[in-house]
């Protein structure tokens, strides 16, 4: 099983801007991106990513874990919209679509997945952009993984981290 999350920031911790990920995405982080998604069973987002960023096609099933049923993406026949907490849409995706997973939620939707120990590593990417919104200590969060390997491509630092510490 590999249970892995992705999460851009900028240079500043902010993980939108204007109130989505996209612009402080770089080239090199949607390349890489777009390649790790083709190799999922499945991709886990909530609610609130479903609505701010653009799920209307994806290359294999997206399970939405939401309370609220309003259903962003009534075009993706992909897409599965379960009413529960991300641990629940997490094991429930796993039985019906395979243990290869890509977490893309927001930072909250990542660390609640965090504090229930469900993840085995996460992809980090820190662009060079600032001045977004809702800004994380992308230190604090790779100090909660024990192996951690660092890379830098056209001014993107690309941080892989596994092995959730005790």
């Amino acid at each position: 099983m590999a249970v892995f999350a992705t999460l851009v920031t900028g240079s500043d911790g902010s993980t939108t801007k204007g109130g989505s990920s996209r612009a402080i995405t770089s080239g090199a982080d949607r390349t890489e991106f777009l390649a790790r998604r083709r190799t999922a069973d499945f991709i886990l987002i909530g609610g609130k990513t479903a609505r701010s960023e653009p799920y209307h096609r994806t290359p294999v099933p997206v399970v939405i874990a939401s309370r609220s049923m309003v259903n962003a993406l009534a075009d993706n026949r992909n897409a599965h919209w379960w009413n529960s907490s991300p641990r629940a849409a997490l094991d429930r995706g796993i039985k019906k679509f395979g243990s290869n997973v890509l977490v893309e939620g927001g930072a909250s939707f990542i660390f609640e997945l965090i504090s229930n120990r469900a993840l085995d590593g996460i992809y980090l990417s820190i662009t060079p952009e600032t001045g977004g919104e809702a800004k994380i200590n992308f230190q604090e969060l790779l100090a909660k993984f024990s192996d951690l390997s660092e890379r830098e491509v056209d001014g993107t630092k690309f941080f892989e981290a596994r092995g959730l510490k005790a």
